[in-house]
């Protein structure tokens, strides 16, 4: 089976979130860690959102002065050859600058020739939550990519960076403190087939 789903995949990964955690649910999973986030005016209202699209808006964190501050931002850096740069490869690379970490609770990949392709999502086994390593320029955002783990690797040759949950402070921290981006071991995400 694993073969199989990985013959046809789409050209783009992850083309497609998930974010339906309230404000409070925010607050409570990154104080499990110890950061508390901030953010400027009033309270947001962040919208659960079952789908987040390219261009789209996503509540982003960002480490500023100390802080990790809360911040809604559009999906994809723009592209003067086309679409937006949703996704940036991380392999050898350091992000001195514009580190965020974006929280979403599940991620879609998309398989086979034809359309309707096959839609998979993939959810945290553990928590409510998965933190994604991503860039910010100006008001716009990207998702950082990396080798597919093994819960990955039957649907696609890449995968968006998620970060263990010990690393989300060193994420948003200083620069020489840029934690490894690696996949996540086997067993870490839960696969669903939607269509």
């Amino acid at each position: 089976m694993p073969s199989r789903l990985l013959t046809a995949t789409s050209q783009t990964m992850c083309n497609e979130f998930r974010a339906q955690r309230a404000l409070d649910d925010l607050l409570r999973e990154f104080g499990q860690v110890n950061i508390p986030l901030e953010f400027a005016g009033g309270r947001p209202n962040l919208e659960p959102r079952a789908s987040v699209r390219p261009t789209d808006l996503a509540p982003i964190i960002v480490g500023e002065d100390g802080a990790a501050r809360l911040k809604e931002l559009r999906w994809g850096f723009p592209n003067p050859r086309g679409g937006p740069v949703i996704n940036f490869r991380s392999e050898g690379r350091r992000f001195p600058t514009g580190r965020c970490l974006v929280p979403i609770d599940g991620f879609y990949e998309f398989t086979g020739a034809k359309a309707p392709k096959s839609k998979w999502l993939f959810e945290p086994i553990e928590g409510d939550m998965l933190g994604v390593a991503g860039l910010v320029r100006g008001d716009r955002f990207t998702l950082l990519t990396c080798e597919p783990g093994p819960d990955v690797v039957p649907y696609h040759d890449r995968q968006i960076a998620i970060l263990p949950r010990s690393q989300w402070a060193a994420w948003l921290g200083p620069p020489e403190e840029q934690p490894p981006i690696a996949p996540l071991p086997a067993g870490s995400l839960r696969v669903t087939q939607v269509r």
